[in-house]
């Protein structure tokens, strides 16, 4: 397995300020760093590709639809400004040299009607899905659709929905991305959850039930690394949670006070605890 850390631990803005972060994530012993991404930010990918190459830190993206990019809006041009969107990330991550999207690719963050999931807005996603994907496979990208928690979108909140989702698109390069956090609100057993479609996980995020520090809460962490250490997975374990969240990022994640003391006591103490317990299991 490698070790990442997504950025947002620290902040959803990534430039040249961010170099000594960056050198500081790569002594601790991560493999990599999670970029968060929009048409707009990182502003200079060039210059955050040529920092990451020179540190050997590889890295993945993770991304979140506006509102005004929903796939699964009513409204016709606000779907399409959704595929526009993910294309744009898809081709962004290329450029980044990353070869992995993940996140709540399918659905604006935040919107809720109030209502179940229709079909109809089903087969918005897979279209639009589809769409990127076929961008995603020509660019070398595979998209990881995560589902989320009850509160954060009424959409896709069960893993069995992901795989569901995912054999509908059909694309090779479409797959599952497993979070602790949203698991442990979602699933009744999350480490049989995710055994059971283990054969289209493409990527985990880990952080704690309260989203704090790995191994400080009462997520099934043995459960779930044996459940990996069983199906031979061998990509990403990437820390995500964010310490003490910029105004808008707190307000879209419900996080109303500091879950570390800071990004890089929650980064660090975790890549400890997830280091250490891969070791005990044996994992490699």
């Amino acid at each position: 397995m490698k070790f990442g850390v997504n950025t947002m631990v620290w902040t959803t803005q990534v430039g040249k300020k961010q170099d000594p972060l960056f050198a500081r994530i790569k002594e601790w012993g991560f493999d990599g760093v999670e970029l968060f991404l929009s048409p707009d930010e990182p502003a200079n990918l060039a210059a955050v590709s040529d920092t990451l190459d020179r540190l050997q830190l590889e890295r993945t993206t993770c991304c979140v639809l506006p509102r005004h990019a929903n796939l699964v809006s009513p409204d016709a041009a606000t779907r399409a400004r959704g595929v526009e969107f993910l294309k744009k990330c898809v081709d962004r991550t290329a450029d980044l040299g990353a070869s992995l999207a993940c996140g709540p690719l399918y659905a604006g963050l935040g919107v809720m009607t109030g209502s179940r999931r229709t079909e109809k807005e089903w087969q918005w996603a897979v279209k639009g899905l589809r769409a990127a994907a076929t961008r995603a496979q020509k660019r070398g990208v595979c998209l990881c659709l995560e589902p989320l928690n009850r509160f954060e979108t009424y959409f896709l909140n069960t893993l069995e929905d992901a795989a569901r989702l995912v054999h509908d698109v059909g694309a090779s390069n479409v797959k599952i991305h497993f979070d602790t956090f949203h698991s442990n609100i979602e699933e009744q057993h999350p480490a049989e959850a995710l055994r059971a479609v283990a054969k289209d996980l493409g990527h985990v995020h880990i952080s704690e039930n309260d989203r704090g520090i790995p191994g400080t809460g009462h997520v099934d962490w043995k459960g779930i690394l044996k459940v990996l250490q069983e199906i031979d997975y061998d990509g990403w374990l990437t820390i995500e949670s964010f310490a003490q969240p910029e105004p808008a990022l707190a307000a879209a994640a419900a996080i109303w006070r500091d879950l570390a003391p800071t990004g890089d006591d929650l980064a660090r103490q975790g890549l400890q605890f997830a280091k250490g317990l891969t070791r005990r299991l044996g994992i490699r």
